[in-house]
């Protein structure tokens, strides 16, 4: 597999999947922006979060269930691997994810799933909905390969193309779709509010439009005269206000 594990996001790359946390120590550590001290993103685009998530169709039902997993819930790997099929809850509609990070602690959150993904995952299951025998018994690196095998087909590169880069997607996404704070916090599981709040420094669809607008712009020119700025023709068109009679 061509792409670099992501722990830490812009140390050294490594030939081992990284923890979960951001820097590699026992507890997550805030990170203050959403690039990494390169000035690349940490982040999959909505376009390449869609395209991983095609690309997982052309595997097999286990490996696509597993990165659909990923990408819907925002769940970390562990958390993933840590499934059993009483995680999935048919009726309420969403998964159960223990917090690893809560360590001597049990600590639940509850996270909506698509339609979609949870048709697949009855297919998958069949009948049999309840059980505590893992969903994906896979060590920690085969999962880690397998999301990258994936990132991979779909064309995605990148530091981000990783486990992490699709939970980072998820935090964005949430925050791009006016989905409140404190919820994307209780869905990422994230023990401070601040940590959630990076993910408001992406940039959104609302700020691109702005910045449309600028690139567009039209402004007055002075001394008495309505007048409008071509800024692709680096010209300057001047009307003189009609007085009426």
């Amino acid at each position: 597999v061509s792409n670099q594990p992501d722990g830490g996001f812009g140390k050294a790359p490594t030939v081992k999947a990284p923890r979960d946390n951001f820097n590699g120590g026992s507890q997550e550590q805030m990170p203050w922006t959403v690039f990494n001290r390169y000035g690349q993103r940490k982040y999959l685009t909505s376009s390449e979060v869609d395209s991983f998530v095609r690309s997982a169709k052309a595997t097999s039902i286990e490996v696509q269930s597993f990165c659909w997993m990923l990408a819907f819930s925002g769940c970390r790997i562990s958390e993933a691997l840590s499934m059993t099929r009483d995680s999935i809850d048919f009726e309420a509609k969403h998964v159960i994810i223990r917090c690893l990070k809560k360590r001597g602690k049990r600590v639940f959150r509850a996270i909506p799933l698509p339609p979609d993904y949870l048709k697949l995952l009855r297919r998958w299951l069949g009948q049999d909905r309840q059980g505590t025998a893992l969903l994906w018994p896979w060590s920690r690196m085969t999962g880690y390969r397998r999301i990258c095998e994936v990132m991979q087909a779909a064309g995605v590169r990148g530091s981000y193309a990783t486990p992490k880069g699709l939970r980072h997607a998820f935090g964005v996404r949430a925050i791009q779709a006016s989905v409140p704070l404190t919820l994307v916090q209780r869905w990422l599981g994230h023990a401070d509010i601040k940590t959630t709040a990076i993910y408001t420094g992406a940039m959104g669809p609302e700020e691109r439009e702005i910045a449309a607008r600028m690139w567009k712009s039209r402004g007055r020119v002075p001394r008495g005269g309505v007048g409008t700025v071509d800024l692709r023709q680096d010209r300057v068109q001047v009307r003189r206000p009609v007085l009426a009679s």
